[in-house]
């Protein structure tokens, strides 16, 4: 008798303001660890974003329409874990770049066990060419002379062409 397999259902959540290449890397790992995965861009209040929610939803998905196993979507209001209990997910999938990223992850797994055990989480590193990469990052390159060359690097086509067309 053959016995039924759970599936893998991951979760990659973040502000993705904007997406990047390391977002990307960090996702493509995803949909190849789960049997699928889902995308969720976070809203906090207390944040301003340089991207509107619809925005980054937009984003994400054109640029990663070629994953068939993937959903976009979007939560606020709701604590990481407590949200991937409400879909069923199985892991929850984090990216780690620095020692201080390790730190804070660390401690975010340890109480986000305490709230929910059942949800494993899944810690990834991206390779040193794009380890500095972040949303902040990009941002910051945005402006000064010569900027596009620089920043096209760090974004896919879909993120780069909003820099663009928003005149910065």
């Amino acid at each position: 008798m053959r016995t039924k397999t759970k599936k893998r259902l991951g979760v990659y959540a973040g502000s993705f303001d904007p997406p990047t290449i390391g977002h990307l890397w960090m996702i493509e790992q995803g949909v190849s660890l789960f049997d699928r995965l889902i995308v969720a861009v976070g809203t906090n209040p207390g944040k301003r974003y340089t991207f509107p929610l619809a925005e980054r939803i937009n984003m994400l998905r054109e640029s990663l329409a070629q994953y068939r196993n993937l959903t976009v979507t979007s939560f606020s209001n709701r604590f990481l874990i407590n949200y991937a209990h409400a879909i069923h997910a199985t892991h929850i999938l984090r990216g780690i770049r620095s020692e201080s990223d390790y730190e804070f992850e660390r401690t975010m797994r340890n109480i986000n066990g305490d709230l929910d055990s059942r949800i494993s989480f899944v810690f990834l590193m991206p390779p040193r060419d794009i380890a500095e990469v972040s949303s902040s990052m990009v941002k910051g390159l945005v402006g000064p002379f010569g900027w596009q060359k620089v920043v096209r690097k760090y974004v896919p086509v879909p993120v780069y062409r909003r820099f663009l067309n928003s005149g910065a």
